[in-house]
């Protein structure tokens, strides 16, 4: 372990931005980078298999398990929050689901002041990451690190994607593609029917570099902020604290709640929570922490009539040891995949200029999905899940104590707006519309969630309090801008801190319509460019 070492880079967390960070910085030869990882090495099994998210959704070896704070809207419910406290963070333990977003999200960054971060800025360094099983064309990439695979088939999702095409939904064969709009099937961030985390696209091919050196169980605590500047980074281990130094920069990658975190415990905050708590105000910044948002879903299950459901596997131990040893030698079977089969983009008013619903299609149903694990139904069932890309609520996450070891107070503020409820509507009534087309009819015996007595807009309303949950891809907690309550300016630098920059979802000013990690492997790969750039023009 190195000890009070000086490096020309630093990054602080291990992440799907932070490992395109590291890794490329670390490419040349010509840096020493150092990354620090609070979390394990990736050596869980289950990391690895595509299904094996359920046993890491509330491990906490590997997991964070944040909770958020109550939400008025939600009954005061609080909402289950799991990060990855592991090599690959949250991309080692996500759903896998490879998504964008439209173009128009990236050109809204930039009208937003973003430049540089309009689409046809960002769409080379999605390409140059992604090693698109596909080939290449003009929207995707091969050679790059992280491997993009096409979906592992089934009935139950052959039928789903049907019958959206019955309810009047277009099929789509490419989500990232010319257009986002219609239904087709998720492509994956695997590989040969393993898991492709940043940390085995980026790191693993790095690991032997005499230039970068990789910490794990290392647990940033502090930047170091001298004269201004940031010169270095605070961080403990099971041997205790250690401080390394960094000549050039300083990278926070520390996820949405994370990187907020550090930089609070930092000094470098809203005065009034940094003064309350006891820390030194370094730079008062209110926007660090604030401008929180994330989709947010709700979901419906239908009695499947037929045992080809992944809670079918989950009832039976016999079944369970014939998926194993199908896995193991022929990576095919439902371990092989997530059992997120198939989603819709749509509309839930033909005005829009841009969907803004995701409809998910998961061959699996659940009971609950909070800190004590997720719980199938103990019968055949499936679900679709009608997520909101474009919510209106602005939360926060702040520190609640100077103690670097303990979670921040995540507050969402949820269902903010009459839009926000009438889109969920829409979906709950479209993914009913879906349910009752042909193609479906043969694996349905019955509505179960919400139950077909639940009809009005009154009584869907009560059920998006009762179950609606976030969709856990949220961002903007130190957004991107030049707007006085912004973190970091276009390239990625904090305002007034030299030698500073944060890269990863938190930066985003608005949620992408779609899964956030791709965005934020393309953040890491664009924020690697823009430093080896200045540090050539210095």
């Amino acid at each position: 372990m190195p000890e009070n070492d000086t490096y020309d880079f630093i990054v602080t967390g291990a992440g799907s931005a932070g490992c395109p960070v590291a890794a490329r910085l670390s490419e040349s030869g010509r840096y020493r980078v150092l990354i620090l990882e609070a979390g394990g090495p990736d050596r869980n099994p289950w990391i690895h298999i595509p299904l094996g998210y359920t046993k890491t959704y509330t491990d906490p070896r590997v997991n964070w398990m944040f909770e958020s704070e109550p939400e008025a809207q939600l009954n005061n419910r609080t909402l289950y929050q799991p990060r990855g406290k592991v090599l690959g963070g949250t991309s080692s333990i996500n759903g896998m689901v490879y998504m964008r977003g439209t173009p128009t999200d990236y050109d809204n960054w930039r009208q937003r002041g973003c430049e540089g971060w309009d689409w046809d800025s960002v769409l080379p360094f999605f390409k140059k990451a992604e090693n698109q099983e596909r080939g290449a064309d003009e929207f995707h990439g091969v050679g790059g690190p992280l491997r993009v695979s096409n979906p592992v088939l089934s009935p139950l999702g052959d039928a789903m994607v049907a019958a959206a095409i019955e309810a009047g939904i277009p099929a789509n064969p490419d989500f990232n593609g010319a257009r986002q709009e219609g239904v087709g099937y998720y492509q994956t961030t695997t590989g040969n029917r393993r898991r492709w985390s940043a940390a085995r696209a980026y790191l693993r091919p790095a690991r032997d570099r005499q230039n970068l050196t990789i910490v794990t169980n290392a647990h940033a605590t502090r930047v170091l902020i001298e004269d201004g500047r940031a010169v270095g980074v605070e961080y403990r281990t099971p041997d205790g604290l250690f401080t390394a130094r960094a000549t050039g920069e300083v990278v926070v990658s520390g996820g949405v709640y994370g990187s907020p975190q550090l930089l609070q415990l930092s000094g470098l905050g809203p005065a009034d929570l940094l003064t309350q708590v006891g820390i030194p105000v370094v730079r008062d910044m209110p926007g660090v922490g604030a401008h929180l948002h994330d989709h947010f879903n709700t979901y419906l299950v239908w009695r499947c009539s037929q045992p080809i459901t992944i809670n079918d596997l989950a009832m039976s131990g016999l079944r369970k040891l014939k998926a194993g040893v199908q896995y193991a030698l022929t990576r095919s079977g439902h371990l092989s995949n997530a059992g997120i089969y198939a989603g819709a983009f749509v509309r839930s008013d033909p005005r829009l200029e841009q969907p803004d619903l995701q409809i998910n299609m998961f061959g699996w149903s659940a009971m609950e999905r909070l800190r004590t694990g997720i719980r199938p139904h103990p019968f055949s069932a499936f679900t679709m899940s009608p997520v909101h890309l474009r919510p209106e609520g602005r939360g926060t996450v702040r520190i609640k104590s100077a103690d670097p070891l303990a979670p921040p107070a995540i507050q969402f503020n949820f269902l903010a707006s009459d839009y926000d409820f009438q889109a969920l509507i829409y979906g709950t009534r479209l993914s009913r519309q879906i349910a009752a087309q042909p193609a479906l009819k043969p694996f349905i015996v019955e509505e179960i969630i919400p139950g077909a007595a639940v009809e009005t807009d009154d009584q869907i309303i009560e059920e998006i309090r009762v179950r609606g949950v976030s969709n856990l891809h949220p961002v903007g907690t130190c957004r991107m801008g030049h707007e006085i309550d912004s973190v970091v300016d276009p390239r990625l630098r904090v305002h007034g801190i030299a030698g500073l920059r944060v890269a990863d979802a938190s930066i985003m000013p608005q949620v992408p319509g779609g899964n956030t990690n791709a965005p934020s492997t393309m953040i890491g790969e664009k924020c690697a460019a823009m430093i080896l750039e200045d540090a050539r023009a210095a």
